[in-house]
């Protein structure tokens, strides 16, 4: 067996690395061009070929790199591209359209670096090119899912206001002999769809029904359940003389419902007789109304009682109260008194002065007790806000 000698070995070795380097920088799977620093093609490698349909000889000592872009990505080239490559020598990820020999398209992105010789004179600038089109493909995607999801987004915007107009009245009735005012202030922006609400219905000749109620949560879903808790109470309202029944009532119901959802309801029944208003009360968890007499003497009226769809026996009791000329109730939401400011809350005691200055009107009250809250929290509140002001004009 003959040996080779070493010096011939070493040559042979040599070549073979030399073959080895060419074939990997032919085949490798990305695209290699090297260009003269004005962006004349000098070398390019198979697999650019490959991915744009050129032949070497089309492209090899005349064209300029530039030249294959499409005109957005010409554009950037001159006025990003080629201004950070001249400043720090290298670019990275940049994202360009290719225009292949067929005229098509080709999504790709672009590492390039540039070397200077011993001078910092730009000599050569070495750039490799990857396929792009499924990265292309999954942005593309992503973008339909994002105009997808603000598309849900404003139809969900949509429906909140919707529901908040059907939910809400937007006036109270005209009640003979009683002034009655309310307002209303979802939570943030207003965009979503808050489990405040209030109601005011007639029952009969002078007996009217008054309620204001949270039901825990907030979206589509409490929406649901606020129209059920609605239109319970004014079925109910129909059935039972006594406030708390139809609170009992309405707490089987929810009960009965596929919710884990609960809620605090006040419910007020007003009937006039011999020109007098008597007001009935009851109290489900939540706040008790604030009552006013004309001679500025404040209390709260009726006793606190359980929160509705918790238990299946939920304590309530009614209480009574005489409306004279002069004298105001205010009906409110938790979202009034826990308005804070950092850690502070807006609080009980405040409402209560807000409740104990003269108004002349029940709208005036309810303007100035929602007001006073939003300006407490800077104007966003984190709560909805619902008030309901009743007053017995002065004959």
């Amino acid at each position: 067996m003959t040996s080779i000698g070493g010096e011939a070995r070493d040559a042979f070795c040599e070549a073979l690395l030399d073959d080895d380097a060419e074939q990997l920088y032919d085949r490798a799977p990305c695209g290699y061009l090297s260009t003269a620093p004005d962006g004349t093609i000098l070398k390019v490698n198979q697999t650019f070929l490959t991915l744009t349909g050129y032949d070497r000889g089309q492209l090899v000592a005349r064209m300029r790199f530039v030249q294959l872009l499409s005109a957005g990505g010409r554009i950037y080239h001159e006025t990003h591209y080629a201004p950070m490559l001249s400043m720090h020598g290298e670019a990275h990820e940049i994202a360009l359209d290719l225009v292949c020999a067929n005229g098509s398209r080709l999504p790709v992105l672009v590492n390039s670096v540039l070397e200077r010789d011993a001078h910092g004179a730009p000599l050569i600038v070495r750039t490799a090119v990857f396929d792009a089109r499924l990265r292309r493909k999954y942005e593309r995607e992503l973008l339909r899912a994002k105009q997808r999801a603000e598309q849900s987004e404003a139809h969900a915007r949509a429906l909140a206001h919707t529901l908040q107009q059907t939910l809400i009245p937007p006036t109270p009735p005209a009640i003979p002999n009683l002034d009655v005012a309310a307002a209303y202030r979802p939570a943030g922006d207003g965009s979503e769809v808050g489990g405040d609400f209030y109601d005011i219905f007639q029952i009969g000749a002078s007996d009217w029904v008054v309620a204001i109620g949270d039901v825990c949560g907030k979206g589509v879903n409490a929406a649901v359940v606020t129209a059920l808790v609605r239109h319970t109470l004014r079925a109910a309202t129909v059935q039972h003389a006594e406030p708390s029944k139809a609170l009992r009532t309405l707490n089987d119901v929810l009960r009965q419902h596929q919710t884990d959802r609960f809620c605090t309801v006040a419910l007020l029944r007003l009937r006039q007789a011999d020109g007098e208003w008597i007001g009935t009360v009851s109290c489900a968890g939540h706040p008790l109304p604030l009552f006013r007499q004309s001679d500025g003497t404040l209390r709260a009226v009726g006793q606190p009682g359980a929160l509705l769809g918790i238990v299946d026996e939920a304590p309530l009791r009614d209480a009574q109260i005489k409306l004279l000329p002069g004298d105001t109730l205010l009906l409110y939401t938790d979202g009034i008194t826990e308005a804070r400011n950092g850690k502070e809350f807006y609080g009980e005691e405040r409402l209560a002065v807000a409740a104990t200055q003269s108004y002349g009107s029940a709208e005036a009250l309810a303007s100035a007790v929602v007001s006073e809250a939003l300006e407490f929290q800077a104007g966003r509140p984190r709560d909805d806000i619902a008030v309901v002001a009743i007053r017995v004009p002065l004959r």
